[in-house]
This record gives C-alpha cells, structure tokens and sequence, in this order.
C-alpha cells in the first residue's frame, strides 16, 4: 500500500449549506456542489475563503449527491430522493431523466458519468436503506447495490451489475473501456468492463483499500482519477461483516438509531488506469469529517463531505 503523506495545508470555507456530498469543476475553475436543502451551488475564489463567493445556479427539490457536468455545460444530477436529473445551469431549470428501474422508484441514486456515445452511467447505493438511513447499509452490508445505463433519448435504465456493496462513486477510463465503481462498505473499487472481449464482465480494481471508498473524479484525461475516502477501515465493522445476515440486520436496525460521529480524520487517493495509488493523502482536523468527494481545481485540492456545512481545500500534490 502507497505510504500516506498529509495533506499541508488544510483551510476550511464555510459556504453556508450543509452537505457539500459532491464536489466537481466546471470548464472556468469554478466548483459546483449540491447541498441538503436541495440546491446546487457554485463557489468561485476558493483560493481566498474571506472572498469565496457562493451562488446558486438550481434547485433540485430533493437532495443531490453525485454531480457529472456534461460537455454542453448542463450538470447530471443524482438526487437521492427524485433520481437522476438533468439541470440546465443557465436557466436554473431541472428535469427528470429517470426515476424509476422495472417500475421500482429509483431512490439512493448516487454518482453518474457520461460516456461519449450519449449514455449515462449511475449507481443505486441500496435498495432497502434511504440517504438518512446510509450507515444502516455500511453495518449490514445488504449487496443491493446497483450500477445503472440510461441509453440516449430512453427513460428506462437497464441494470448492468447488481450485488455491489454500497455502490458510491464512478468514472470511465481514459479509453472508454471500462468504468471503476467505488463499493464503500466493502473498502474496493470494481472495474466493469464497456468493451473488448470482457464487456459486459466485473473484476476487482483494488481491494482491501484503507477505508471507505466515496465518490470519484476525475479531472482530464492526462492524470489520475481522485477516490475520497468517508471513513477509516474499522476492525469491528470487518468483524462484524463476516457475522450471519441476521446479526448483521440486528446490528443496523440498532445502528440507525445511533448518532454517527465519524471520526476527525480523513483520506484521498489517486489511482492511474492500472490499478496502482499514485497518492495518498490523509489529514486530522476535527473541524471537517467524512470526505465524500475531492476534486482538483486551479491548484487546489477541494474537498466535500456530507455532514459539513463548508468543504476543505489544500494544496495539491505535484503530478507524479
């Protein structure tokens, strides 16, 4: 495993909303973010966090999670309560792309990407627990994960790949051949393949990572994808999923209705195509928790997390 090094230095920028989930850059440098009242907005001048400016360019009227911009400039969204939609950021405008799977409403909706043929990629986290009821997945383990296709001009998503545990985050290969899930409570990414005599297959990406996989991003082509790490890898929780299902839905049922105080640390890491960590960068702040995303912009590392109401930004690290 790639040794850690801190992420120096660490300043958070309060935005005023709590739940930054997701963070991504658009063409200008400039992050979007949804948040939990149900707004995407757009912060400009991170570098600066007393000049910061905070705008909002939609409302979802549910709550969003993953974001994916798309070359026309318009933002997929996956809310976890209306499905995967569609916001027009010029006009403020949002429509409905799917929300339902074989008559099943499409709820947990977690990360997209876009694939140069016109199609969306999306994962479902869980059938059986909602967003509020999330840690109730991570303890049980249930396998009702789901990775999601939504063809051009259809509004009926096909399921690619089921049993993924806590499908999160996800991006495509530099060549298109594949697509890299993150699968949070079993600590992997899996790699799904689009083309080549192996379409249609899976196969482990990385395993026994150090913690709990989030949402992905990547920046170009020419560099690494980012993987955010929720949480730290806990000997208990890996105890426990080895345990049968029935103690394991005992252990969630007591589980959601437990405060979660995730703990003052948290992790990124950088992956080629290959399969290898080109970084690992870990902090302590016990002002910022559960980084659920990171993404690149101007320089700067900035970081979402579902629980703050700001996102943490730091230096980025030197391309290897």
């Amino acid at each position: 495993m790639h040794t850690p090094t801190p992420l120096v230095p660490l300043r958070y920028v309060d935005i005023g909303a709590r739940g930054p989930e997701d963070v991504v850059v658009d063409v200008q440098g400039r992050v979007l973010t949804g948040v939990e009242d149900g707004r995407i907005l757009r912060l400009d001048g991170l570098a600066d966090p007393a000049a910061t400016r905070v705008v909002t360019v939609a409302e979802t009227g549910g709550r969003p999670l993953g974001l994916e911009l798309l070359p026309d400039g318009a933002l997929l969204v996956c809310d976890a309560e209306r499905g995967l939609l569609r916001a027009d950021l010029t006009q403020g405008t949002v429509r409905v792309l799917a929300d339902s799977v074989a008559k099943e409403p499409l709820r947990f909706c977690s990360n997209a990407v876009a694939l140069p043929d016109g199609s969306v990629c999306f994962t479902v986290s869980s059938r059986r627990y909602p967003l509020e009821h999330w840690i109730g997945e991570v303890v049980e383990r249930t396998g009702t994960g789901r990775l999601l296709r939504l063809e051009p001009g259809s509004e009926r998503p096909e399921v690619l790949l089921e049993d993924l545990q806590f499908a999160n985050g996800l991006t495509v290969s530099r060549d298109g051949s594949f697509l890299v899930v993150a699968e949070t409570s079993a600590c992997r990414l899996t790699r799904y393949w689009l083309t080549g005599p192996r379409a249609g297959q899976h196969e482990p990406f990385a395993e026994d990572l150090p913690g709990m996989p989030d949402n992905i991003w990547r920046g170009g082509l020419d560099g690494p994808f980012w993987v955010a790490l929720a949480g730290p890898r806990l000997a208990a929780l890996d105890l426990l999923h080895r345990a049968p299902g029935t103690v394991r839905r005992a252990a969630a049922r007591t589980a959601v209705h437990v405060p979660v105080r995730p703990p003052a640390q948290g992790a990124v890491l950088a992956f080629d195509d290959g399969g290898d960590i080109v970084h690992h960068l870990t902090h302590r702040r016990p002002g910022f928790r559960m980084v659920t995303s990171v993404c690149e912009a101007g320089g700067l590392l900035v970081m979402g997390s579902v629980r703050e109401r700001g996102v943490a930004v730091s230096e980025a690290p030197a391309p290897k």
